[in-house]
């Protein structure tokens, strides 16, 4: 399984960011399948996000709260992350894994920036 975040590098506060994980060498769907999403601030430790699970039901960290949505194209075996209302604290790499594995993304950097 090999994964490949993309996503805009840099947004300006208050903005929306998106983010797409590219999945190949398996399926999004594989029974007891999640796909998170786990970021890294500067300095700091890992962070997780949220997932999707391989029937589409979606888990979110607290902290997020109603800022984050998760979602999947089944047929282009892709997922997404989006989050709105970012902050200059959102600055962090963002990494797409298949929880409970060791395949991870090679991570995208996103900075909040005016």
């Amino acid at each position: 399984v090999q994964l490949q975040e993309s996503g805009p590098g840099l947004v300006k506060p208050s903005q929306t960011l998106s983010l797409t994980c590219a999945v190949s060498g398996g399926s999004i769907t594989t029974d007891y399948y999640a796909w998170s999403w786990i970021r890294q601030p500067p300095g700091k430790g890992l962070e997780w996000i949220g997932d999707i699970t391989y029937s589409g039901t979606t888990y979110y960290n607290s902290s997020i709260k109603s800022r984050g949505a998760i979602s999947r194209d089944v047929g282009t075996k892709t997922v997404y992350l989006r989050m709105s209302n970012l902050a200059f604290e959102d600055t962090a790499v963002y990494y797409c894994h298949l929880e409970g594995s060791d395949y991870w993304g090679q991570g995208t950097q996103v900075t909040v920036s005016s």
